[in-house]
């Protein structure tokens, strides 16, 4: 039987230096993928965030390029936490909307998940 792929936004696999942080805590982690809904990450260290508060996600793309959000996670599993977008400022979703672009190569799939985005 064949699973129907329900998601909206197509994930980018991508490599790039990712911190998360709430309250006093910090965690580096591994960016796996990324898209304008969320991210996921793999960790290495202990994780010891509580799930129900919001986490900061910072992801330097250069040395001053960078997106910031806030994010809920939403998934835990074999050291890979998954994360829902709550809320980003202008210039980090226009960073991201040109990575994804670039990524997908398709301006009406862009489109498409921006639609998508404003809707949800």
């Amino acid at each position: 039987m064949k699973l129907t792929e329900r998601r909206s936004f197509h994930r980018i696999p991508f490599d790039a230096s990712t911190e998360l942080s709430q309250g006093d805590n910090t965690w580096q982690v591994e960016l796996l993928d990324i898209s304008l809904k969320g991210l996921l990450v793999h960790y290495s260290t202990h994780w010891n965030g509580i799930a129900t508060h919001p986490v900061h996600a910072c992801i330097t793309l250069s040395s001053d390029v960078k997106i910031s959000m806030d994010v809920q996670l939403v998934r835990s599993h074999d050291q890979q936490l998954g994360f829902s977008c709550l809320t980003i400022d202008v210039e980090s979703i226009s960073h991201l909307r040109r990575l994804v672009e670039f990524n997908l190569g398709d301006e009406r799939l862009i489109q498409r998940e921006l639609a998508a985005l404003s809707g949800a």
